[in-house]
C-alpha cells in the first residue's frame, strides 16, 4: 500500500481553465492529455439596463475557485501534484480597480454588451476619423508600411474594449479619480484573475489577450499611443503585456493550500488555435460555439484586411510570435438554441436527423443574425429572417434551413479567408458544441470542397492553454509530442468533390442553386431595422 502511495504523489498534472460566457470549466490533464478530472460552474449574466451585459466579478472569482478545486477533488488527487496552471478567457470583457485594495469599481463589462454603440457610431463616421483615413492613406502611399494601410481601414466596433472603457471612465467618478491619483488599474478577466490569484503582486495580461482589445498594436507589439492619444485613454492604467506562455509566478498559498505556478494566460480562441495544434501557416481552426470564429495561421506576419477579418496574435513563446487573421459569425449556436426554445425540436442531437430527413429544405432559407450580419457584410442593421416559407413547410425543413444557414456562413468566411489571406490552406479543424452536429460538418466539407476533421476533445480552449502551461513547465516538451496527443474522432470528407482537390476545391453539385437563394435571403435581411 505504501510504495501505491508514494507513486500516486509522483504523478503530476496540468490543471486548466476556461472562463467562458455561459461557464467557468476547469479540466486536470495527465501526461496523455486525457482528462481525469473536470468542474463546471455557471457565469451569471446581469442585465442592468437593455443593451447592457455584465459580470458580477467576485460571483466570477468564487466561480473560478469552485471550479478549480473542484476539478482536482473530481480527479482524486491533491493540489500539490498540480505542476503548472493554464488561463484561457472569453476577450473584451473587463473591469477596473483599485491598485491597492483591489476592489473593482464596476462590474466586468461583457464583449456582448451594447452601452457604446451610439458612441462607436458618432466615431466611425466623425470627421476626425476621415482625417485619420486620410492621413494614413498617404502615409501608406509614400512608405508602403501595412501598419498605415491598417490605419487607413481602422473601424471602432463594441466587440472591442475600446469604447466601453471610454464610456466607464465618462460615467464612473470613482475610476476617473483614481486615474488622477495613479491609483486605477484596467484589465480583461485574465488580468483581474492573475491580480486576485497573486494576492496583487502582478498587473498583467499576455499578447493574444491585449491584441483581442483593439487597443493594442500588433505591428509594434505594445499598447496603441496613436490610439490612447486620440482617444485620450490614460495608458497609466493598463497592464504590462507579457509572452502567453511565462512564469507569471505562483498563486497565493492561502488560496488553494499550496501554491500553483501560473505558466499560460491564454484568449480563448488562440487558446482553441493551440489546442488544436494548428501551428503552421495556412492551418484553420473553426470554433462554432454561441458564435462561429474561424482562425487561420498567419505565421510571423499580422494580416492586414479590407473587408474586416481581425489580426490577432495567436500566441507568444519564447521569441516567437504567431499571427492569426480572423473572422466570426455572431448567431450559430443561438440560432440553435431559438430554435429549441420554439420547440422546433426536443433534444439538439437529433437535429442532424431531422434535417437528412428531408432531400432539402424545400426551398426555406434562414437568416442567422440575431446580432447583425459580421464579416464580409458587416451590417448591424440586418434582421435574423425565415424567407420562402410555404403550406407545404414542415419542422424539418425550417431544422435544416437552419443548419444549412450556419454551413453557408462557414463557407463566407472561408471564401473571404482564401480571398483576403492568399495563403494556401494546410488543415482544418472545426470545434465547439455545434461541431457535434454531422450534418453541418458534413455539409461544410461539402461547400469547401476540403475534408474537415472535428477533434476527440471538445474543450479546446481548455486544452490548448494546458498545452502552453505544459510545456512552460516542460511537463511535454514538443510541439511534436504534442500533435501526437491530439487526436481525432471524426473526418468529413467532401462528397461529389473531384478526388484530386484543386486549391479551392469544388462544392457538391446541388448545392450552388441553394447557396444562391439563401445569398439573396441575406440581402433582403440587410438594413432591416434602419432607425437612426
Amino acid at each position: 500500500m505504501g510504495s501505491h502511495r508514494n507513486s500516486a504523489k509522483r504523478e503530476s498534472f496540468i490543471l486548466s481553465v476556461d472562463v467562458g460566457t455561459t461557464s467557468i470549466r476547469c479540466h486536470v490533464y495527465d501526461k496523455e492529455a486525457k482528462i481525469r478530472g473536470s468542474c463546471s460552474t455557471k457565469v451569471q449574466l446581469l442585465y442592468p439596463e437593455v443593451g447592457h451585459v455584465e459580470m458580477d466579478p467576485d460571483a466570477l472569482w468564487d466561480g473560478f475557485i469552485t471550479a478549480v478545486t473542484g476539478a482536482v477533488q473530481d480527479a482524486g488527487v491533491q493540489m500539490r501534484q498540480m505542476e503548472a496552471l493554464g488561463i484561457s478567457t472569453q476577450r473584451g470583457t473587463f473591469t477596473t480597480w483599485d491598485r491597492k485594495t483591489g476592489v473593482p469599481f464596476h462590474n466586468f463589462i461583457s464583449w456582448q454588451d451594447q452601452r457604446s454603440a451610439d458612441l462607436v457610431k458618432s466615431w466611425n463616421g466623425s470627421c476626425t476619423m476621415k482625417a485619420v483615413h486620410g492621413v494614413m492613406k498617404v502615409l501608406y502611399f509614400l512608405t508602403r508600411q501595412k501598419r498605415s494601410l491598417a490605419g487607413s481601414l481602422i473601424v471602432f466596433s463594441t466587440q472591442h474594449v475600446t469604447f466601453r472603457l471610454i464610456w466607464a471612465l465618462t460615467h464612473y467618478k470613482q475610476v476617473r479619480q483614481a486615474v488622477t491619483e495613479g491609483n486605477c488599474c484596467f484589465g480583461t478577466i485574465d488580468s483581474w484573475l492573475l491580480f486576485k490569484l497573486t494576492k496583487g503582486r502582478i498587473h498583467v495580461t499576455d499578447y493574444s489577450n491585449a491584441s483581442a482589445t483593439g487597443i493594442f498594436d500588433s505591428y509594434q507589439m505594445c499598447w496603441s499611443g496613436f490610439l490612447s492619444t486620440l482617444l485620450s485613454l490614460p495608458l497609466s492604467i493598463f497592464p504590462t503585456v507579457e509572452n502567453t506562455g511565462h512564469d507569471f509566478g505562483s498563486t497565493d498559498p492561502s488560496i488553494f493550500g499550496v501554491p500553483v505556478p501560473i505558466m499560460s494566460v491564454m484568449a480563448d480562441q488562440q487558446a482553441a488555435m493551440f489546442g488544436e495544434c494548428c501551428f503552421d501557416v495556412g492551418d484553420v481552426k473553426i470554433t462554432m460555439g454561441t458564435g462561429t470564429f474561424m482562425d487561420i495561421n498567419t505565421g510571423s506576419k499580422p494580416h492586414t484586411s479590407v473587408t474586416g477579418l481581425y489580426p490577432l496574435v495567436g500566441w507568444k513563446i519564447g521569441t516567437e510570435v504567431v499571427y492569426l487573421a480572423e473572422g466570426n459569425s455572431a448567431d450559430t449556436g443561438t440560432a440553435v438554441k431559438w430554435a429549441q426554445e420554439l420547440e422546433l425540436f426536443s433534444d439538439v442531437q437529433g437535429t442532424s436527423a431531422m434535417a437528412y430527413s428531408v432531400s432539402d429544405s424545400d426551398g426555406v432559407c434562414f437568416v442567422p443574425s440575431f446580432s447583425g450580419l459580421q464579416a464580409p457584410l458587416n451590417d448591424p442593421k440586418a434582421c435574423a429572417s425565415f424567407m420562402g416559407l410555404k403550406p407545404s413547410t414542415t419542422k424539418s425543413h425550417l431544422v435544416r434551413a437552419i443548419l444549412e444557414s450556419i454551413a453557408f456562413r462557414n463557407k463566407q468566411l472561408y471564401e473571404l479567408m482564401l480571398r483576403e489571406t492568399r495563403i494556401p490552406i494546410t488543415k482544418i479543424r472545426m470545434d465547439g458544441g455545434v461541431s457535434s452536429n454531422d450534418f453541418v460538418m458534413q455539409l461544410t466539407a461539402d461547400l469547401f470542397g476540403r475534408k474537415v476533421a472535428r477533434p476527440q476533445h471538445h474543450e479546446m480552449s481548455c486544452l490548448g492553454a494546458a498545452f502552453v502551461a505544459g510545456l512552460g513547465a516542460g511537463f511535454w516538451k514538443t510541439r511534436e509530442e504534442l500533435k501526437k496527443l491530439h487526436s481525432t474522432d471524426k473526418v468529413f470528407h467532401p462528397r461529389d468533390a473531384p478526388q484530386v482537390s484543386n486549391h479551392s476545391g469544388s462544392p457538391s453539385r446541388e448545392y450552388p442553386p441553394v447557396l444562391q437563394s439563401w445569398e439573396r435571403a441575406l440581402k433582403r435581411s440587410m438594413n432591416w431595422y434602419n432607425k437612426t
